[in-house]
């Protein structure tokens, strides 16, 4: 039987952009395990605020984890991550495809590429990355409406499917007046490969971080939107309480370093200042090691269509506090495994409180969030069920392939 030939299509894969377009990487690598031929087209992009280009062999095959990847130069828009050196290979090459998975709308290069798959008789889903949410839309307003109008839906109307994350994100998403076939399927995560457990202590001794205090987490990009705005007046407020933790803001933004240095200051200057630890962007064993010492992790986002940080940290066993704005709110609150709160500070002092007042408890919500996260946003199920989406989608399609 002839396997099936996928074409994964994202702007960029650089960390400066965050989580959702990394996860391309994971949902490729378990595509290519269940012996689907997987491709990824990207560009070179690495911010748009003078970093340099990803440094990684241009317009040829790179081979990882049983896939490959395109990298293209961004040209000649480098801040829109448009690459016209992407679009004509698309073109060349469409043919030699089964279906297209095209990863983020209001981003020129996706949008042309469903365009491009379209002409070609590609069938091809939509995954949006939050960008349908109603918040993310009131952003450049206008410019976002023409773009829409010409441009998206146009775009949404001609995809075989629109992949959302969780349900809430497809409830609220808006569609620009088309009618369109979702599908609901989180991202998935990769539990930290422990070799042996390793006790809270010594990791947390090895960091320098304080051995008696419960130790809240905040790992995600700086950015307005994840309600940091929330978290440090609430923070601040337990202090004053005479409540006792220590608080780690692990995260960045090289998009908006006038934001980051803000926030930064902002610590520096309140009582916050001497339980707090910085410790700026974090990924492989520094960020395994964090998750394994937080006791437990907050993310009060005012819009977050799914929250991969939030899974990473359940899937090692840490409860978490989100707002009723990240889309899996309703499955973290089912399963009991954290707490949840509205966008308001008074709402999250109030779930602060339970949850450092009570270690038991945090210990029992931290086992049914691993429990959860294990069986829910494991790539492997999720890669099969997406194989199952992508021949439903041939089954229906009419274009001859």
């Amino acid at each position: 039987m002839k396997s099936l030939r996928v074409l994964q299509i994202v702007p960029s894969l650089s960390l400066v952009y965050g989580g959702p377009s990394q996860m391309v990487l994971g949902l490729s690598k378990s595509l290519a395990a269940q012996a689907i031929d997987v491709t990824i087209l990207t560009t070179d992009a690495n911010g748009d605020t003078g970093q340099t280009p990803l440094d990684v062999p241009l317009d040829r095959a790179v081979l990882q984890d049983g896939y490959q990847i395109r990298y293209f130069h961004c040209s000649p828009f480098r801040r829109y991550k448009f690459s016209s050196l992407l679009l004509n290979w698309l073109v060349d090459h469409a043919h030699e495809y089964d279906i297209a998975h095209i990863h983020a709308l209001f981003s020129p290069v996706s949008s042309a590429a469903a365009a491009i798959a379209r002409w070609k008789k590609l069938p091809y889903i939509l995954r949006p990355l939050g960008t349908l949410d109603p918040a993310d839309l009131q952003k450049k307003k206008q410019l976002k409406r023409l773009y829409a109008a010409l441009i998206e839906r146009p775009n949404l109307a001609g995809a075989a499917a629109v992949h959302f994350t969780s349900d809430q994100e497809a409830k609220i998403s808006e569609r620009f007046g088309t009618v369109t076939r979702d599908v609901v399927l989180p991202l998935g995560v990769e539990p930290p490969n422990i070799a042996e457990p390793i006790q809270k202590h010594q990791i947390r001794s090895q960091l320098g971080l304080p051995l008696d205090q419960p130790l809240v987490l905040f790992m995600s990009r700086i950015d307005p939107k994840k309600g940091l705005d929330l978290l440090l007046p609430a923070l601040e407020q337990l202090l004053a309480e005479g409540v006792e933790f220590h608080f780690v803001l692990a995260g960045a933004n090289p998009q908006d370093p006038n934001y980051e240095n803000q926030i930064r200051a902002q610590v520096q200057a309140s009582p916050l200042a001497h339980c707090t630890t910085m410790t700026g962007f974090v990924t492989g064993s520094a960020k395994a090691q964090l998750l394994q010492a937080a006791d437990l992790f907050v993310l009060p986002s005012y819009y977050e269509n799914f929250g991969i940080a939030v899974a990473e940290a359940m899937a090692v066993g840490v409860p978490v506090i989100v707002s009723d704005q990240v889309h899996i709110w309703q499955e973290i609150a089912q399963a009991e495994a954290g707490w949840i709160c509205t966008c308001e500070v008074d709402f999250l002092v109030q779930q602060l409180r339970f949850a450092l007042a009570d270690p038991a408890n945090r210990i029992e919500r931290g086992i049914k969030a691993q429990t959860h996260a294990l069986t829910h946003y494991s790539w492997q199920a999720i890669g099969q069920q997406m194989i199952q989406v992508y021949k439903s989608v041939l089954d229906r399609s009419q274009c001859p392939r």
